[in-house]
């Protein structure tokens, strides 16, 4: 069985890896919020299919056993249900008007929904979509995020400047600290000790303990050539390890990669315009990058931070999602 150690066996196997490797390429869904909408495209920015789903699709996350999408519709007032066998918008229930982002509870089975219009974060079932409560927060609330042990929820309100956190098992906010100027979106730590909170007109990232609720540190962002009131982050994704922040500046038209443990921004990438909806690829390779007012996507190589490519993704991407 020495032959099985020979350098040519070894160079084969390499290649077959290789190539199990590409074939097994993770796939990227983009929503387009004007073409109504989610654009499925291969690792290297090929769009495969456009699936039509309903009216103006936002926020996008996978349902349980990741066969099907869950997609927020701003103007269907609806939670569609895409099956990506058939490419089509397979169910869907009602919401509050103007659903924004939501988040999944560990189990699957409840999604927490961010309405807008009404101030407010809606449960839902996801198999039937009936309505279990609500909750009152400060005007046009987006950000949602779930604890990994399903107790909690944390929703951020663009307009009170406040993030909010609520008890899931008392149905009522436990506690509330104030962030940077319109917060936006969040992302946890592995461990879940600190919340970051990106504040679109602050510039900035407010770091939060999620133990004390107290805001620890604000990390504000700056742009060679770029005013202040410019740099308007908003989009943001964490690395599995937790070591990077992946930051979208807005309409900076850049992304920042941010040290976790550091606090610093380790350098900026320039993208497309209204840099917002973030994702990384499952082995942190790629990060793609939604360009709202350009109608695009970048993919920049995360290692070199540079971009790669830019491909055109429908009118007014939003999210982007990788299986």
């Amino acid at each position: 069985m020495q032959h099985l150690t020979t350098p040519l066996f070894q160079r084969i196997c390499a290649t077959l890896l290789l190539l199990v490797c590409q074939h097994a390429s993770a796939d990227v869904f983009v929503s387009s919020e004007k073409d109504n909408a989610i654009l499925q495209l291969d690792n290297d920015g090929k769009v495969l299919r456009a699936i039509p789903v309903c009216l103006r699709p936002r926020h996008m996350a996978w349902a349980p056993g990741g066969q099907q999408i869950l997609v927020a519709c701003g103007d269907s007032n609806q939670i569609g249900i895409v099956d990506l066998a058939s490419g089509k918008l397979s169910g869907s229930f009602n919401t509050g008007e103007s659903p924004e982002l939501f988040a999944l509870s560990p189990d699957g089975k409840t999604v927490y929904v961010s309405i807008e219009d009404g101030s407010q974060l809606a449960a839902y079932e996801v198999g039937s979509g009936k309505p279990q409560f609500s909750v009152k927060t400060g005007a046009e609330p987006e950000g949602v995020l779930a604890s990994p042990d399903g107790k909690l929820v944390y929703v951020t309100s663009e307009v009170a400047n406040t993030v909010y956190r609520i008890d899931l098992a008392q149905h009522k906010i436990s506690a509330q600290v104030k962030a940077g100027m319109r917060p936006r979106r969040f992302a946890l730590t592995p461990d879940g000790g600190e919340l970051w909170v990106s504040n679109e007109m602050g510039s900035s990232i407010s770091i939060i303990d999620s133990a004390s609720m107290k805001v620890k540190q604000t990390l504000g962002f700056t742009v060679t050539g770029m005013r202040s009131a410019d740099i308007t982050p908003v989009g943001m994704v964490m690395s599995k390890d937790g070591k990077t922040v992946w930051v979208g500046l807005g309409r900076a038209n850049h992304v920042a990669e941010v040290d976790v443990a550091t606090r610093t921004v380790r350098g900026l990438v320039l993208v497309g315009k209204r840099a917002w909806g973030l994702a990384l690829n499952p082995d942190g390779s790629r990060l793609y990058v939604a360009n709202g007012l350009s109608d695009d996507m970048s993919i920049i190589d995360t290692a070199s931070r540079k971009a790669i490519r830019t491909v055109p993704v429908g009118r007014s991407p939003h999210t982007i999602l990788i299986n």
